[in-house]
């Protein structure tokens, strides 16, 4: 089962909020979030402007805030909280500001000659008020980058950071009441975590019942098919980017992290030298020292880890790392080598430094390993064997797949970020934040110039016929009936 993961949720005018989020305010502040998106003043492109404007305010004002919050809740090093949830969320904004008068124009569509004189459009508008409900592990830029599509789309939001992450969630409570309108714009912080798979069931049920749309972005476990290279040059950048996909993002606490490799037996001495080589580049001798990778997020989370590994078959197949300091949080960087397929590790999304390679006899049997599980977030493949490429496009399903590298999707404001399946649904970034987050309503203006008679009734055997051409746009065909030059479609 998928358990730390997480959730976006969106709802508008819905009593689901009152169940499900505790706090004394919380129908004060509906009210008011209701009474402002009513009054129009967020559907209007300067007030959009100005929110995303102040957002980004907030990056710039408060870096270093930024980073001193991630360094107290996740232990992150604070050029990795700017690569991982400052630069990134910037990038978003600055895109957002460039491209939003474009995003809000209605685009118009075109219509059959059946239906002249008339035009029609797609006009984007916002939701109402919606609930964003972020999670821990990037505790800043899973709340600030939907934040960004709501806003643009002309939304009044309601933002719950997660508790886990409690110095962030304060900052962001804050913040935002200073930066941007408070009364479009409110955090509830505090309640329960609200980041698992079983918690997502139960948003969803109670979504159902006010026919409340729900975007859930989860996880599972993302492998990595890896296979070998002509070049030294490219099996070592494999192994490179096999370390930062896997530890490199919050000490493997990311959704889109590697979570396993598959590998062929043949290729597996080289693949695990070059790793562990890599790690000790990455992360020194002393990674706890090192102060490069990020802490587990608590004592919790900590356990469920060392569970993992305390499984005797787990244990034995260790041949790097495994060293655990429960006062600091830290577990090293770990490779495991074939722990049993049953076990909890290779079951469990594991979201932490651990990291399973699995041997196969071929790797074209990477294939049918990942279609006998539930679908990823994310698939990574390092080849340059063109016929297995082509395979895993057609013949797997996950939210995104990416040859020869890891997590740079994400970044990529172009793509769209989300799973399928078991892993979630609905997108976001960039413009498919805005979408994800607005109505396209359909929008038809006809004339009076033109009027088919045959629309209506009395029926008549000619009228059906006329009926059938037209629908089926053969309009010569509809002019030698109406003429009595033709009598059937």
């Amino acid at each position: 089962m998928n358990i730390y993961t997480k959730t976006i949720l969106h709802i508008y005018e819905s009593k689901i909020t009152k169940k499900n989020m505790m706090n004394d305010h919380l129908e004060v502040d509906l009210k008011e979030l209701r009474e402002t998106f009513n009054s129009g003043k967020t559907k209007e492109s300067s007030w959009r402007i100005k929110q995303l404007r102040g957002l980004l305010r907030i990056l710039e004002d408060r870096e270093d805030d930024i980073s001193m919050a991630l360094k107290q809740d996740l232990g992150k090093h604070h050029v990795e909280a700017y690569r991982d949830e400052i630069g990134t969320v910037v990038k978003s904004l600055n895109n957002a500001l460039d491209n939003l008068k474009h995003w809000m124009a209605a685009k118009k569509t075109r219509l059959p000659i059946a239906a002249f004189p008339s035009s029609a459009s797609l006009v984007p508008e916002p939701l109402g008020v919606v609930l964003i409900i972020s999670s821990w592990n990037f505790p800043i830029g899973l709340s600030l980058e939907p934040l960004i599509g709501a806003l643009a789309a002309g939304n009044a939001v309601i933002l719950k950071p997660s508790e886990l992450a409690p110095t962030c969630s304060s900052f962001l409570a804050e913040t935002i009441r200073d930066y941007l309108d408070n009364s479009a714009i409110k955090v509830i912080e505090g309640g329960s975590d609200l980041g698992s798979t079983r918690v997502g069931r139960v948003v969803m049920s109670a979504a159902a019942q006010h026919l409340t749309p729900v975007t859930l972005e989860l996880g599972g476990k993302c492998p990595a098919v890896v296979d070998s290279f002509s070049s030294s040059r490219e099996n070592n950048i494999t192994a490179k980017r096999i370390v930062w996909g896997k530890y490199g993002l919050c000490a493997g606490q990311a959704c889109i992290g590697i979570d396993y490799v598959l590998t062929e037996k043949k290729y597996l001495p080289n693949l695990v030298e070059s790793l562990k080589r890599y790690i000790k580049q990455c992360y020194g001798d002393d990674p706890n020292g090192s102060h490069s990778i990020s802490k587990i997020v608590n004592k919790k989370h900590f356990s469920r880890l060392k569970s993992l590994l305390d499984e005797p078959m787990v244990k034995s197949s260790v041949v790097y790392g495994g060293v655990l300091d429960e006062e600091s949080l830290f577990i090293e960087p770990t490779i495991l080598v074939d722990p049993p397929l049953d076990s909890a590790i290779m079951t469990e999304e594991i979201f932490g430094p651990l990291l399973p390679i699995i041997t196969l006899e071929n790797i074209e049997d990477s294939i049918n390993f990942i279609k006998a599980r539930p679908n990823p977030l994310a698939l990574y493949a390092f080849t340059e064997n063109e016929n297995l490429q082509k395979r895993l496009v057609s013949e797997t399903s996950s939210g995104s797949l990416m040859f020869n590298d890891a997590i740079l999707q994400y970044v990529v404001d172009a793509l769209p970020f989300g799973g399928v399946g078991g892993s979630g649904f609905g997108r976001y970034h960039g413009k498919f934040s805005f979408d994800n987050f607005s109505h396209e309503k359909a929008v038809i203006m006809r004339g009076f110039l033109v009027d088919f008679w045959f629309r209506y009734p009395p029926w008549t055997t000619q009228k059906l016929q006329l009926l059938k051409a037209g629908l089926r746009y053969d309009y010569l065909g509809l002019v030698l009936i109406a003429l009595g030059l033709k009598s059937k479609a």
